[in-house]
């Protein structure tokens, strides 16, 4: 089976986490320079089959588009001309920020390393969604 490959895309960076050939658990893959993500992804889906990108649809808490989900509609339409055969998903990321820094917080990861390590909030964002897009399809 292929991997899932999840994306919280960001305005600097972007945090990837791709489920296990099962599609059963979320791992955290890397964080990379939003400049650098298609060329990321590209050397990635050379090494690896990957089913689907999911992709995290900003939205404000009152259900309304928020500042980035243009960026993230223009990157998804991106995605899909570099990689036609392999389909894009949307998967709600709202408080994925606030549950990454709880968690970080609650792993007992040093404030040292917290500060200096910014791109960790964004891979844990992108494991989260990509552990909700999970679950959602087991719910159907």
């Amino acid at each position: 089976m292929a991997r899932l490959l999840a994306i919280d895309y960001g305005k600097k960076r972007c945090g990837i986490a791709v489920t296990d050939t099962e599609q059963i658990i979320a791992n955290g893959l890397a964080t990379v320079a939003t400049h650098q993500l298609l060329t990321f992804l590209k050397d990635y889906v050379s090494r690896e089959e990957v089913e689907c990108f999911i992709l995290g649809w900003p939205t404000q808490l009152n259900g309304k588009a928020s500042d980035n989900q243009l960026p993230v509609r223009q990157f998804a339409a991106r995605l899909t001309k570099a990689f036609p055969q392999i389909p894009t998903c949307f998967t709600d990321e709202r408080f994925t920020s606030v549950l990454a820094h709880q968690a970080i917080l609650q792993s007992g990861i040093s404030k040292k390393r917290r500060r200096e390590d910014k791109g960790l909030v964004d891979e844990i964002s992108a494991c989260i969604i990509l552990q909700s897009y999970i679950e959602s399809r087991h719910r159907l």
